[in-house]
């Protein structure tokens, strides 16, 4: 057990570990999981790269490291996977589990600021600042260049955590995000709840807005499916497309024929991702 983690479960995968843990955090008001997968080049002395992966909509911290086969891979690759929960899930409030697409496994990772929820769900809090801080102090893993990744929801998070922080990341890629969460359902329910009712609030956390003010130093990397069922409701990936055409922002948008919303999609496609940050985090290092 490392200072402030206790190890639930580490197995060897692909000549590396996939480790599950725990720590305290205070910008959650609780315990909050996450996972660490090393590749075999990760060791005292050789630290390795990292892209953190942020799930979907009542995932956790265990779905992209089960179901994407992510870890094959990261190994061939050497880069770190970390994964984290999709919310607080000790601290409960009234309302917050009667919904799939609010309240718990629904974060958004985003720093609520209207109560109960501001005293709990500062989720880009814990996964820009605190769970790096824990990842990058206690596993063989550069502090100076990492990625970041989701999907649908989490995809919504890499896209504006990226834009959002220049500098702290230097590759991202989403697989079917939620471009412009200000302009549909899913984005706009948890928005009131946890921003409150002024939309100019709201811009801070819609990639769609963001690119128009801050443009990403490289490519952004999206793959959506034509069979996803969520694609004209929640997610319009051409919202995005028009925002980076307008300012000239490099994008490689792939409509993927016949692909719906689930993990068999980011199975097929996860290599092309994580090739994507390799190149990054390797051009960093020259």
């Amino acid at each position: 057990m490392m200072a402030g983690i206790t190890t639930r479960s580490e197995q060897r995968a692909f000549a590396g570990i996939q480790g599950f843990y725990e720590h305290l955090s205070a910008a959650c008001a609780g315990p909050m999981r996450f996972s660490v997968y090393l590749p075999p080049q990760a060791r005292k002395g050789n630290e390795v790269p990292a892209v953190y992966f942020l799930a979907g909509l009542t995932c956790t911290e265990e779905t992209f490291v089960l179901k994407s086969g992510a870890q094959r891979w990261a190994s061939e690759l050497g880069l770190a996977l970390i994964t984290c929960d999709t919310s607080p899930r000790s601290a409960r409030f009234p309302g917050d589990d009667a919904a799939w697409d609010f309240g718990q496994g629904a974060g958004f990772y985003l720093d609520a600021t209207q109560p109960p929820w501001s005293s709990a769900y500062r989720m880009r809090t814990y996964v820009t600042r605190e769970l790096r801080q824990v990842v990058e102090s206690s596993f063989p893993i550069r502090t100076d260049v990492r990625g970041i990744s989701g999907h649908s929801m989490g995809g919504h998070g890499a896209l504006t955590l990226a834009l959002g922080l220049p500098g702290d990341y230097q590759s991202v890629s989403a697989f079917a995000p939620i471009v412009a969460p200000s302009e549909v359902p899913w984005g706009i329910k948890a928005f009131r709840a946890y921003l409150g009712e002024d939309r100019a609030a709201w811009v801070a956390h819609d990639a769609a807005a963001l690119v128009r003010r801050q443009r990403f130093p490289g490519t952004i990397l999206i793959d959506q499916g034509t069979a996803d069922q969520f694609l004209e409701r929640e997610l319009q990936p051409e919202r995005f497309r028009q925002a980076c055409a307008d300012v000239g922002q490099d994008l490689q948008l792939r409509m993927r024929e016949g692909y719906d919303h689930s993990y068999y999609f980011i199975a097929t496609f996860v290599e092309d991702h994580l090739r994507h940050h390799a190149r990054a985090c390797h051009e960093r290092s020259r």
